[in-house]
This record gives structure tokens, sequence and C-alpha cells, in this order.
């Protein structure tokens, strides 16, 4: 009888020849406790034996897999305090390899004379010979001897092998005989795909690469539907349970706002605008995702939506995650509303008022706090501007009709759900998140889903390009050069440190050494000031105060300022030790100049050439740099951070549950992640609650977390 995967995960991997319950201890250690999550730990290479190098061909420098035999094995003890090293000398019959191994004294008896394994690593050449040191290795044994042979994660340290995979894979392959088919008929024609049988017994034991091949682009195509749908039916039962508010989009407010900009609005502002407005006159909420490129006028697009929830009489949040960017928004909003007026005939006498936009931080307390709390519960405030005090229990809106939410990803699910709950009334209102950190389209997809996606790419007429140069050591003092030159034609500069103060552990700027050696030494003469976290919250916000005014020239700051500083005479960043930041960050703190007339210019300073550090992260950094002087691309950059650094953390607290991407890869399955999305889209629009779909239903349950289940599952 066909198995389906949670009987499998209900079966401990002690019910295999070999598995008593010390090594069921060592598998648990990598999460490997029942049959299924033996099936699921897949090979990460195969090795094809019809390609294997011999030791007559291998060559200096290039990377192989070589089979031999040991024909000696020594034990050689370090001189000193030198590293005691494990000669091996093999052979395949067509000459000799020497394999060293350091500080491994324990090779030497799992590699005895006459042992036989395959060795994988680069060959160098030691005093004229070949040798491979260190070499990742794979036990052989006799049923080991198919062409293609499957090679596992290993470990040393728990003696796990691939051939002890190997082996209990195959008897949990043998016992398994058949494995109950998920998926659809008219899905596995579209994508002639194998059956969920084919697959397994392709992933681990195939006979040519090509079966292998097509076995995980089907294994991996089960995992990303697998997401896909309880993303898309989690959508579509918010749809179908909450109730909205079907907003008019015809009243003079936003019409009003479009007229009097001193600019026009970019193809893609006028394309988002349409989406937004088809939502809000809709009785379903809104649950959207507004991306935007750095200076791609998300805020213009955000006042619309909150506009239109006024003109309808309710009222909109704008709600931001710091104090600073709060301030910054409510700043930038003002003149933008300045002049709007909303019907009000109950306390004017020319039936109108001025739209009232209001501040609510933990800062402002105390007779002012009561009044805005008194204000906004009568319906006299439209537009209420803050942080998370937003949600706190004693703000009541009359009418929420419009939420925005900036910098989304910095807010739980549970805060976005208390902001929500404060609607008054019992319709929900509409939610816009936002963010100008562009997410890679697969990812948006995936770990976003559930929301529908806007994007905002073209950039605004007039926005300057942003020159970037990556200054590399001794170009340094050009760079302090060039931020004299730029401030004393009367424009203004930042300089960003990755520390607040010294530290022993990273040899990185930091802002308090830097400010002090700039101002008596590079910059000396200038009107600088200091900027970071741990500065209290009235002296942060004296600082920027005086820095938009003009009144401090220079700003050395660390990364408080990456998100929401608008300064439009600012014309110069200086990023220092730049290749310790992420693709993101510095992306955003480029934006936080070019946003006036003037040229603008961003300095990515890192170390000289030879300087301390790991290699490895240095490399990673370089490459991020280069990425960043090619192009300003957020969206395009995105995608390069996402090939450098994967997608391990892409999924953060939104992957909640038992992980479902063992082989998917949303960077080489870029095209999988697109038709899963339409197979979970075409199933759940036709049968909501799976009734028809029984084996996908059973398969979820094995995957979501308890509160995912009973949300889509129940009755």
């Amino acid at each position: 009888m066909a198995k389906r995967l949670r009987e499998l995960d209900d079966l401990p991997v002690t019910k295999l020849t070999g598995v008593g319950p010390e090594r069921a201890k060592v598998l648990a250690q990598i999460d490997v406790s029942s049959i299924f999550d033996l099936l699921t730990h897949y090979p990460r290479r195969y090795l094809d034996k019809t390609k294997q190098t011999s030791i007559r061909d291998a060559r200096v420098e290039e990377s192989a897999w070589v089979f031999g035999r040991v024909v000696s094995s020594a034990t050689v003890p370090g001189r000193g305090r030198g590293k005691a090293r494990t000669e091996l000398r093999i052979s395949d019959g067509s000459g000799y390899l020497r394999i060293t191994f350091f500080n491994q004294p324990w090779r030497a008896r799992q590699l005895p004379e006459g042992s036989e394994a395959m060795f994988f690593g680069k060959l160098t050449d030691y005093r004229g010979r070949l040798q491979l040191a260190n070499p990742e290795i794979d036990l052989l044994d006799e049923e080991d001897r198919l062409q293609i042979t499957a090679i596992y994660p290993q470990s040393d340290k728990l003696r796990l092998y691939s051939k002890d995979f190997r082996s209990w894979v195959g008897e949990a392959l043998r016992r398994s005989t058949e494995l109950v088919e998920p998926l659809p008929a008219w899905l596995l024609d579209q994508h002639d795909f194998v059956d969920r049988t084919a697959a397994f017994h392709g992933i681990h034991r195939p006979e040519s690469m090509r079966e292998a091949e097509e076995a995980r682009r089907r294994l991996v195509f089960d995992e990303l539907l697998r997401i896909q749908l309880t993303l898309v039916l989690r959508k579509r039962r918010i749809e179908a349970t909450s109730q909205g508010i079907a907003h008019d989009p015809s009243g003079a407010l936003v019409e009003h706002l479009l007229g009097r900009l001193p600019f026009e609005l970019t193809g893609d502002q006028r394309r988002v605008i349409a989406e937004i407005t088809e939502d809000l006159t809709r009785t379903i909420p809104m649950h959207r995702l507004l991306q935007g490129d750095v200076g791609s006028g998300k805020t213009v697009v955000a006042v619309t939506a909150l506009l239109t929830a006024v003109q309808g009489g309710h009222q909109g949040a704008f709600m931001a995650p710091t104090e600073v960017l709060a301030e910054q928004h409510l700043t930038g909003l003002r003149p933008l509303l300045a002049g709007i007026t909303v019907p009000d005939a109950g306390t004017s006498l020319f039936g109108e008022r001025p739209l009232t936009v209001e501040l609510l931080t933990n800062k402002v307390g105390g007779k002012e706090r009561q009044r805005i709390l008194r204000a906004l519960a009568a319906g006299d405030v439209d537009l209420l501007v803050g942080t998370h005090a937003l949600i706190q229990e004693a703000v009541a809106f009359r009418s929420l009709g419009v939420v925005v939410i900036d910098e989304q990803h910095r807010f739980g699910v549970e805060q976005r759900a208390a902001l929500k709950d404060k609607a008054g009334g019992g319709a929900v209102p509409d939610v816009l998140v936002m963010t100008a950190t562009p997410i890679p389209r697969t990812a948006a997809m995936t770990v976003y889903g559930d929301l529908d996606v806007s994007v905002l790419q073209e950039k605004p007429a007039g926005r300057q390009r942003i020159e970037t140069v990556w200054a590399k050591g001794d170009d340094e003092a050009e760079v302090w050069a060039k931020v004299r030159e730029e401030v004393l034609a009367g424009r203004q500069a930042y300089v960003v440190c990755p520390l607040i103060g010294e530290s022993d552990k990273l040899e990185a700027a930091s802002a308090e050494e830097t400010f002090q050696r700039l101002e008596a030494d590079e910059l000396s003469g200038l009107s600088l000031a200091l900027l970071h976290g741990r500065l209290p919250a009235a002296e942060k916000e004296a600082t920027m105060a005086r820095f938009r005014a003009g009144g401090i020239q220079v700003l050395v700051a660390t990364t408080v300022i990456e998100v929401g500083v608008d300064v439009p005479n600012a014309t110069v960043m200086v990023v220092l030790d730049a290749d310790r930041f992420g693709i993101a960050q510095l992306h955003q703190l480029r934006g936080r100049v070019g946003r006036g007339a003037e040229a603008s210019y961003c300095y990515l300073v890192t170390p000289a050439a030879g300087a301390a550090g790991d290699e490895d992260e240095r490399l990673v950094g370089n490459a991020r740099l280069e990425a960043l002087v090619r192009t300003d691309d957020g969206f395009e950059l995105a995608e390069v951070d996402l090939d450098i650094r994967g997608e391990g953390t892409v999924f953060g607290e939104r992957q909640k549950g038992r992980s479902d991407l063992k082989l998917a890869s949303l960077r080489r399955d870029r095209e999988a992640v697109q038709h899963a999305r339409d197979a979970a889209e075409r199933i759940a629009d036709a049968d909501p609650t799976l009734a028809d779909h029984e084996e996908l239903a059973h398969e979820l349950r094995l995957f979501v977390d308890p509160d995912d289940e009973a949300f889509l599952f129940k009755s």
C-alpha cells in the first residue's frame, strides 16, 4: 500500500538495520529522527565513476575525485609544536598519490592498508610529487559499485559517512516500496514530472545523472508548491473571511493633491496608484507590499491611499519604525497636504476645515498626548503619523480606513495585526506595507507570498545619479579632499562607520574615534557632529534638526541614518570599512545623497590590500562593492545579494514550522518558483478547501506550523 510522507515521519530511524538507540541520538543531532527525515537528507553531490580522474591523468591545481586503494599508511609526529600528520599512499593501477591529513591521527585506523575510498580535493605539488591535503573522502563498500554514487553531507566528528546513509536510505526505499502521489495528473503532465516514488529513488540511487536531475526537478517543485499553496490558501481565506471598507475613489482630495504636485508622476507611480485604488474599492481588505527603490517616490503613492480613506470620512495611520523616521515623514507630509480641506459641517461655519495631521510617538506625553487621543477618537484627526506607539491600548480611532507601514520588515505580524484591530466599527482597514529595500522576485513570491506586490522602479525626473567610487586604502586622502571641496561649496556630507565605540574584536572604524580624528585632522576647521544610537533621543533629534537646517556641515554617524533621512543639500556619502556592510545597507546609505539638484558622490572606503582580516569575508565584501559601483538599480542589487548570500537569511521570522527548502534554491530555481505559484493559484481558486486534493491537504499538514494548520483547514 502506498505510503504518505506523514506515515514515514511517524516511523523512527530505529526501524532500520544498524540504527540502535545510540546511533539514533547521533542522527538526531543533524535533525534526522524519522524515515521521512532520512529520505529528505538529500545527497549534496554525486560521484560519476565514468568521469572520475585516474591518478595518471590528475593535474596540479585541479579539483578531482580520485579512486584509490591504500598501499601504505603512517602517522608522522609534528616537529616542536607542529601538527602531526597522517600520510597515506594510494594507487589506482595507473600511478600513486600521496594523501595527507593534518592533526587527524584516527585516519590511519579509518583507512588501513588495503581499504578503498574516493578522495576529493585540489591536487598540489609537494616536493615534485602529487598530493591531496585534507581531502574529502567517501568510503566505499561492495554495494557502492553503481556508476553513479550519492555523496551525502558527512561528519567526521559524529562518524557519519556517505556509505552509512546509502545503506540506510537503500533499506528505507526497499521497505517503503511505493509512495503516495499528491500531484494531480494535469500538473504532472504539464511539467513532465516523474512520479513521487521515482523521484525519491532517482535522487538517492540514480542510474544516470539525467535521472538524478529529473528527480531533483520534481522534488524541488514539491517543496516550492507546498510553500506557495500555504501562502495562497492563507491569502484566499483572509479574503473570504475579512470584511473591508469599499472606499469611493471619486473624491476630490486625491485629485487636489496630484494637481498641485510640483513634478510629474512617473509611469510606475501612476500604475501603482491605479493598483492600490482598485484594491481600495473592493470589500476585501487590501494587503499589499509596495517595493520601491531608493528615491522612487513611495511616499506620494502612500499619501494617495491615505487620502482616499479620508475623503470617504475615515482616518489614516502612517507607522514608521523609529521616532526619527516618523518625524521625517511628518516633515515631508505637511507641505504635501498644506491647503487641503475636508468636509466638516458640525464645527465649521464654512462646512470644511483644514486636513489634520498629528504625530504620536512615545516622547509625546502629558496634555498634548491626551489632546491627540481625544481628537483621534472623535474623528478630528485625519492622519496620524507615529511609531509603535500607534498600537498601544490607549490609542483608539473613530474609523480607521487605511494603514501605511513603512519599512515593514522591521515589524512583526503581531504588531501589524494589533494596528488592524484598531479599525473601530468592525471593518478591517486596508494595509499598505512599504520597503525601500528591494526584495528579489523569488523571495517576494515566497517569503511575502500572502501579500499582493507592487513595484516602483522608475526614478522621478531630476533625481541625480550618484557617482559611486570604491576607495581602497591609500586613496582615502582623496576622499577627504572631495568632502572638503563639497562643503566649502556650500554643501554637506555624511561619514558612516560600522561601530559606535572602539572594539578589540573588529578592526573597524568607530564613529567616536573617527569623529575625533576627522575633527582634529582631515576635516579640521569644518563643523562636524556625531550621531549614533546610544545618544539620548533629544540629542539625536537636535543633531538631525541642525544638520537639516545646515548648521552642521559633516555628520559622522552609524547606520542610524540608513533609512528615511532626507537632506537635499547633502551631496557626499562616505562609508568606512564598507566591505563590512551588506548590499542593501550600502544601497540605502548611498540613497541619503542625490536628493537635490547637485551632483552627488558615494565613497566606499576599504582597508589597503593585504590588511588583516578573513580572506573569504574580504572576497565576499569585494563582490558586494563591485556590484554597487556597477549599478544603482536596487532590484538588480537584490538579485546579486541573493546570489552572494544565498537564501539562508531570507526567511527570518516568517519561516515557521518545519523547514521545507532542503533542495530548492531561490537562486537556482527562479523559474520553478513561478511555476509553483501558478499551480498553487490554480488549485486554490478551483478548490479552496482542497476537498478534491486530499493528498495535498494531508501533506500540507506535515509542513505548516500549528497556527496555520488550524487556520487553513478549519471547516
